[in-house]
């Protein structure tokens, strides 16, 4: 079987999308398919990490900044983050898929830029394609769809797909790395009896906004124990990076800056309260039950925030709040460990893990038909 991953990543994309078609790749590659992915070169991206999972990577030029590309008579919301206009994407993704001597039984989509005209372009060149989605905002050519968005159901695509497509929604289908599964009970028994010793702080790869420093000038403010131990992740390209680095060395507490770790899973099963943005890490907390403060970095990620709250999962903290008001968040929830064992439990209840080997079980079936 050959499947080809249609992502990008970049500053102002994020990294979420790419990391969650790698989850599925690496699923695909143990079983024994053929794998790569088609990405544009643009600023900030994850190619080289990409590749370094060991993925061929076709790269599609970077846009021309100067040309003043215009998303004219386009009413796809995030139409720019393509860099260049669906029809040259098409154009350009047409030729990389044209030159493949092997059938390609699945193209999944991953990318708000893209709806069913550039999907539509694509189908006589691939037996199936899959997207991925989170925003039920435009219409979709696919013979699946996932949203593994909490609150999500069937309903919000009834009118964006094909009759015949099949629609998985919701976070037990979330597209979670096996490490996270294989951690899940360690990381619920140790939640058993509270206590909180270790914070963990992880905006994703990028942060384009700095919500990491704030969070940490709201920890350099509250009054929290000595003891407690800090890990800060970011992404090797994020911009803030070394003010981060200069910020950290200024709290009380003992803080730990990691740049791109290959261990988020036992990290966060170490943890004892998560403080991190609203996006697909949302699922890998809720997998181990850790209690989470959660930032809404960007439109997108706020259905997502207003549930996880509903459910008692998490507390939300608006991007733009004042950053006492987080410190007076921070302190409350590390003064009581019964409310952080009751958001341990919600959380454990959203999602088992198991979501990646759900989701490549429906694909290979639909490719059995």
């Amino acid at each position: 079987m050959q499947v080809v991953f249609r992502t990008d990543s970049s500053l102002q994309i994020g990294t979420g999308h790419a990391m969650r078609c790698l989850t599925l790749a690496e699923r695909f590659k143990d079983d024994g398919a053929q794998v790569f992915f088609v990405c544009r070169d643009l600023p900030g991206n994850m190619v080289g990490f990409i590749k370094n999972k060991g993925f061929l990577v076709v790269t599609l030029q970077a846009p021309n900044r100067s040309s003043g590309f215009i998303c004219a008579e386009d009413n796809v919301v995030h139409a720019e983050w393509l860099g260049v206009s669906w029809q040259q994407d098409a154009e350009e993704t047409r030729l990389v898929l044209e030159s493949q001597s092997e059938t390609i039984d699945w193209l999944i989509v991953d990318h708000y830029a893209l709806d069913h005209r550039w999907e539509k372009n694509m189908r006589s060149l691939v037996q199936h394609i899959m997207v991925i989605d989170d925003l039920a905002d435009r219409s979709h050519d696919c013979d699946l769809l996932l949203d593994q968005n909490l609150g999500r159901d069937k309903s919000h695509y009834q009118h964006l797909v094909p009759q015949n497509c099949t629609v998985l929604t919701g976070p037990h289908y979330a597209l979670l790395r096996p490490e996270f599964a294989a951690l899940r009970n360690y990381s619920l028994q140790r939640r058993i009896n509270p206590q909180l010793k270790h914070l963990l702080i992880s905006m994703g790869g990028i942060d384009q906004i700095n919500a990491t420093g704030q969070v940490l000038e709201a920890i350099k403010a509250c009054a929290l124990p000595d003891d407690l131990r800090i890990t800060v992740v970011m992404g090797a390209n994020a911009p803030w990076l070394t003010q981060v680095e200069t910020l950290a060395e200024q709290l009380p507490q003992p803080v730990e800056v990691k740049v791109n770790v290959q261990n988020m899973a036992q990290l966060m099963a170490d943890s004892d309260l998560a403080i991190g943005a609203a996006g697909s890490t949302s699922w890998e907390r809720c997998c181990l039950g850790v209690p989470s403060i959660i930032f809404v970095l960007a439109e997108n990620q706020q259905v997502i925030a207003n549930s996880l709250q509903s459910a008692g999962a998490a507390k939300v903290f608006p991007v733009n709040g004042d950053v006492k008001s987080l410190g007076k968040i921070i302190e409350k929830i590390v003064g009581n460990f019964d409310e952080c064992a009751r958001m341990s439990a919600a959380a454990a209840l959203i999602t088992d893990g198991n979501g990646t080997n759900k989701v490549a079980a429906k694909l290979q079936a639909i490719t059995q038909i």
